[in-house]
């Protein structure tokens, strides 16, 4: 009778202490699949981006469009050049967002001079 008093407080306490752990079972997909959000930041990204203007500063990018799921900085014939990702289309269903799955917003003195491909290839 007593044994199983403790296995029951034994198995009591270790419940308790499990509540807040999570397992995460499925297909190796990250939650960008299994919530869709990973859609909702692309499409808003998208969206976003058909606001970007020439010259707007670092701030106002960053401000519109919020924080770059990459970024890059560097000094060119004495300018500062900034070169913001964020992801505008998925490529791979891994839960990972890679730099091919963003768009590239090139900044040079602090003002926006391209963005895409094209203006990345060209710095």
């Amino acid at each position: 009778m007593r044994k199983n008093l403790l296995s029951l407080a034994f198995f009591g306490i270790a419940s308790i202490g499990l509540t807040g752990c999570v397992i995460n079972v499925g297909d190796g997909e990250s939650d960008w699949d299994s919530n869709g959000s990973w859609q909702k930041t692309q499409e808003t990204n998208r969206g976003n981006l058909a606001k970007v203007a020439l010259g707007m500063s670092k701030d106002q990018v960053t401000t519109l469009m919020g924080t770059a799921d990459f970024n890059e900085a560097y000094v060119q014939q004495d300018k500062e050049v900034h070169v913001l990702f964020y992801r505008t289309q998925r490529l791979k269903g891994d839960g990972k967002t890679t730099k091919d799955e963003c768009t590239p917003v090139v900044i040079s003195n602090n003002a926006v001079v391209g963005w895409g491909e094209m203006a990345y290839s060209k710095i």
